[in-house]
């Protein structure tokens, strides 16, 4: 079964994830999109952000009746730093995949810190990664090595992020039309950010 894996914090999710996540999964013709949030990042660990708990949550009601998505909470079951080396390996024993039918999704300003993950290159033997262009994107700042093993997704660039919803929150403006109404009203009901 063709499946792709898209991991990251969603802190919170908005409408850029379920976009990108909707036209890989088209485009790449996915039998099943996994969302996975992480429960700690390696790369935000210093970073101050919602629990795992509440994360998950607003990831659910962001994909409510999306049958091509799911959430695993494996990260976060799992507790501690989340290695997305470990996850790709969990994915593949559980749900007896091989390379060939496992991809994982990442932005490109994800992809510039790569080579910094935990085990790089094992990830790039247990998966396809597939990279999704984000405003900014230069290739010139990724090391060949990484750039002879990814694909970059052919899809529409969107300049939504989750640091800039949290810091538009906190400064009183509209996030109305970046997250769904019903994350709007989670985030507004549990006074987040």
């Amino acid at each position: 079964m063709k499946t792709c894996i898209f991991g990251g914090t969603f802190d919170p999710p908005h409408i850029g994830h379920l976009l990108i996540a909707q036209t890989v999964f088209e485009s790449e013709n996915f039998e099943r999109l996994i969302f996975v949030p992480a429960n700690i990042s390696p790369t935000k660990k210093n970073e101050s952000s919602s629990s795992p708990k509440t994360r998950l949550k607003m990831l659910e009601i962001s994909l409510i009746n999306n049958t091509n998505f799911e959430i695993s909470d494996i990260e976060i079951k799992r507790e501690g730093i989340s290695y997305t080396v470990d996850t790709l390996e969990e994915f593949l024993s559980s749900l007896n995949l091989d390379k060939k039918d496992l991809f994982f999704l990442m932005g490109s300003d994800t992809l510039r810190s790569f080579h910094t993950w935990k085990d790089p290159e094992r990830i790039m033997e247990l998966c396809n990664i597939i990279v999704a262009i984000r405003p900014g994107f230069t290739p010139s700042d990724i090391p060949q090595w990484i750039l002879d093993k990814v694909r970059f997704a052919n899809i529409p660039r969107f300049e939504v992020s989750s640091t800039n919803i949290k810091a538009r929150w906190r400064e009183g403006k509209t996030i109305r039309y970046m997250v769904t109404k019903e994350v709007w009203e989670y985030i507004n009901e549990n006074k987040l950010y």
